[in-house]
């Protein structure tokens, strides 16, 4: 099982790497990575598992958070309750191949499981995006996504590029926003 000392920290040079392609089928190797950054987000998103392995919560997972430099992610958004879930999976060679000019952001700003500082201030990203992506057995995916899921999986797709969230902060006025960026609690 991941736990918190297996998580890169800002810093370590595979962070800023851009990931390599995964290949089908996976090896072995490849699927036990995606079984294990789920089951991270799983067990980190139950409070008392959470404290038990003394875990941060996580609704997404990188390759390159757990040092391995793979276009591969695993995104669990949680359900509000009584609905499903707006998003799940492992997400492998993700590509945004389009996006909405309306722009979204967390009002809380965005948070990293690799980043143990707070770093104030708003993320802005696209408001809605169709992500295309295979899953573990191949299957090419295309999905729409909006609000918190998009914002989720454009974080986790930034990894998989070299990007952390606090590089899309304005760093002169961290609060500023477009106008018409929708804020998402």
């Amino acid at each position: 099982m991941i736990l918190m000392k297996d998580i890169v920290r800002d810093g370590d040079p595979v962070l800023r790497q851009e990931a390599a392609k995964v290949s089908f089928p996976l090896s072995e190797e490849d699927q036990k990575l995606a079984d294990d950054m789920m089951e991270y987000l799983k067990v980190s998103q139950d409070p008392d598992l959470c404290k038990k392995y003394g875990l941060r919560a996580g609704v997404g997972l990188a390759a390159p958070q757990v040092g391995a430099s793979k276009m591969m992610a695993a995104v669990l958004v949680p359900s509000e309750e009584g609905t499903k879930s707006p998003f799940t999976d492992v997400i492998i060679n993700p590509v945004i191949i389009s996006h909405s000019v309306q722009s979204g952001a967390l009002t809380e700003g965005e948070g990293c499981l690799s980043v143990d500082k707070e770093v104030p201030g708003f993320v802005p990203r696209h408001d809605r995006i169709t992500l295309r992506y295979q899953d573990t057995t191949g299957e090419t995916h295309k999905v729409r996504l909006k609000n918190y899921p998009a914002i989720v999986c454009q974080h986790e797709i930034d990894h998989l590029h070299g990007i952390l969230f606090y590089d899309h902060i304005n760093h002169d006025n961290p609060y500023e926003v477009d106008e018409g960026t929708i804020m998402f609690e």
